[in-house]
């Protein structure tokens, strides 16, 4: 892919101090309504393919503004088109889902939904991945690009996205045609909140910037029976707890030390009752890396380990554990060059160095990937724009880990400073890629 035209306008927007440019004064008009619309987002989240009235709301928002709009792509997603004579094509990504979580936040606005689990279960859902911001940055930049139309030249897309959380969205939204039934892209560009930044802080990589993750069910047989006479059993308790100790390392002595590798252990379920020796016990995994043959070996180590324990503990073939990948798990995103290099020159110049930093690579996983694996051609990046709000950022002195995290029912993010940030540079970032020369 050629380099992408870099805008001569941003550099002249740069010039003049940010005080007093015009984008920026723009954004701060625009922040009254957009909170409003976020406040009104975050009281009402809505679970994975669900996001029926998000959806809602950021079609008729698009649909105010002009832009061509379908509705309903890959289940709830949205598809907002606007075509702005010859140029290069850039789409723009919010992830519109929540998660069941009950929110703690205090705040007078904080939800009180209840859904449904994908088992039908009732649960509190919660913006806890801050997807509101997302969203309403995802108007606040619609609005902005509608308005600049004289400064940009090209084809802009603007997708809501359904499902992140369960790394189905935008399988979904490919499948069922984004490429193909919409201008394809040749630049993608994303960002999350950040709860490892202050507010309004720009984070960045280039190459790997979030892990790949699979979710791996283990079920240990054995032979069940009365816990006063284990040598009429195969207790697969002790098994399972054999395989969780050797599972570890596989990190630590089979991954080299320079490369990413997690498996964690997060569930083991076994047993009714103090004197019986149950005849299964069931584990759930999680497994990250950053290159592809690292995540290779952890998924095949998993297998072998499971099945070696097993048959240590005389278990026959017809009992050996089954292990079984839940779903198909999640790639590495990967943030392309040169659009990397390109988009955050642009940031740099709008917010100075002070702003936006390198930061490193993170375990978390986004199926943002899918966007760039789906054609070669497309170049991608997703970048963080920090939440912390900066009283409590300079409380714990920078250490984000005495701070709720990302998916905390405590997690209420500086959304003004996130959602102004981010207008502002995901509006430069699109014009980086489609600005008239």
């Amino acid at each position: 892919m050629q380099r992408l035209p870099f805008l001569a306008l941003v550099a002249g927007l740069m010039a003049a101090p940010v005080a007093a440019d015009p984008l920026t004064q723009a954004v701060a008009a625009d922040m009254p309504g957009l909170m409003g619309i976020y406040r009104t987002l975050h009281a009402n989240p809505e679970l994975s393919f669900e996001e029926h009235k998000s959806a809602a709301t950021l079609a008729a928002e698009a649909r105010k503004l002009g832009f061509e709009m379908t509705e309903g792509v890959g289940g709830t997603g949205v598809v907002a088109v606007m075509r702005n004579g010859p140029g290069p094509t850039v789409l723009l990504r919010a992830d519109m889902d929540a998660l069941p979580v009950e929110e703690q936040t205090g705040l007078p606005f904080a939800s009180k939904a209840v859904g449904k689990t994908r088992e039908g279960q009732p649960t509190p859902v919660m913006h806890a991945c801050g997807h509101d911001t997302h969203m309403t940055a995802w108007i606040g930049t619609a609005r902005r690009l509608a308005a600049m139309k004289d400064r940009w030249s090209g084809t802009l897309v603007m997708i809501g996205q359904p499902a992140e959380e369960i790394v189905g969205g935008a399988a979904a939204m490919l499948k069922d045609g984004l490429y193909t039934r919409f201008p394809k892209p040749e630049a993608v560009i994303a960002f999350h909140d950040s709860a490892a930044l202050p507010a309004g802080v720009i984070g960045y990589n280039s190459g790997p910037a979030m892990a790949s993750s699979d979710s791996v069910d283990i079920v240990v047989k054995g032979r069940g029976g009365h816990g006063a006479m284990p040598q009429t059993t195969v207790d697969p308790i002790v098994i399972a707890a054999r395989i969780v100790t050797t599972l570890q390392t596989l990190v630590s002595r089979e991954v080299d030390p320079h490369e990413v590798a997690i498996v964690t252990v997060g569930s083991f379920h076994a047993g009714t009752k103090h004197n019986i020796v149950p005849a299964e016990a069931k584990l759930q995994l999680t497994v990250r890396a950053f290159d592809p043959g690292v995540r290779r070996h952890l998924l095949d180590g998993i297998r072998r380990i499971a099945k070696a324990e097993a048959e240590a503990a005389g278990l026959p073939a017809a009992l050996l554990p089954t292990v079984t990948l839940n779903g198909r798990g999640a790639d590495v995103t990967v943030n392309s060059e040169p659009l990397t290099g390109q988009v955050i020159g642009a940031l740099t110049q709008r917010f100075g160095a002070e702003r936006v930093r390198q930061t490193p690579s993170v375990t978390a996983s986004e199926d943002f990937s899918q966007y760039a694996l789906a054609d070669p051609k497309v170049q991608s990046l997703l970048f963080w724009v920090g939440g912390v709000p900066q009283a409590k950022w300079d409380a714990v002195k920078g250490d984000p880990t005495q701070l709720p995290s990302l998916h905390s029912p405590f997690w209420a993010p500086d959304a003004e400073r996130v959602i102004s940030t981010a207008v502002e540079a995901m509006t430069t970032a699109a014009l980086s890629v489609i600005g008239r020369k």
